[in-house]
């Protein structure tokens, strides 16, 4: 059996995480988003914002992580697992800094393609909050999830974009979303 690797990404805030967690207590295979340990890591060596300041090094990392990841959900004999984020977002994270994209990491991300539905959590300003890891303004968080749907969009997956609400019925969306489109 082929798993479908379901991404669900969007800007920072967009309550992703939050869903995530709501699926694994549903029993859904699930992958965490993997930039909160790298952002960590480099603040312990002293380095506030490692994407900030050097947004390639941080980009690589976080590819590393998101293709270990994918390579996990191979082993899972599961129907669906989920990912908080994909490889696509890296690429759409540089757009967003202005940076030039890799060839490699180009490359690395048609290599490792996920079902064809994404989710995308829009900004949602009412749920809108800033961490020790997340520095963004909402009107940042709103081009970047700019950039998340036009790279997506060119990758050629289908995006649905989830509702705002209550988590469980934002999770009940995507689960009856994906039955509609097996």
């Amino acid at each position: 059996m082929k798993s479908r690797k379901i991404v669900i990404t969007g800007g920072p805030s967009t309550g992703k995480s939050t869903v995530i967690n709501e699926l694994k207590n549903r029993n859904f295979p699930c992958f965490d988003e993997v930039s909160r340990d790298i952002t960590k890591e480099a603040q312990k060596q002293g380095i506030e914002q490692l994407f900030l300041e050097d947004p390639l090094l941080f980009s690589r990392k976080l590819l590393e992580g998101r293709v270990q990841q994918y390579h996990e959900a191979d082993k899972l004999d599961e129907p669906i697992i989920f990912f908080d984020r994909g490889i696509p977002d890296v690429n759409a994270y540089l757009r967003y800094s202005k940076q030039a994209i890799p060839e490699e990491f180009e490359t690395i991300t048609r290599e490792h393609p996920y079902d064809r539905l994404v989710f995308i959590m829009p900004p949602w300003d009412e749920i809108y909050t800033n961490d020790a890891e997340r520095y963004e303004s909402f009107n940042q968080a709103q081009l970047i999830h700019n950039k998340l749907v036009n790279y997506y969009k060119e990758l050629d997956y289908y995006l649905i974009f989830v509702p705002f609400g209550p988590v469980g019925k934002r999770v009940d969306y995507i689960l009856d979303s994906i039955k509609k489109h097996s």
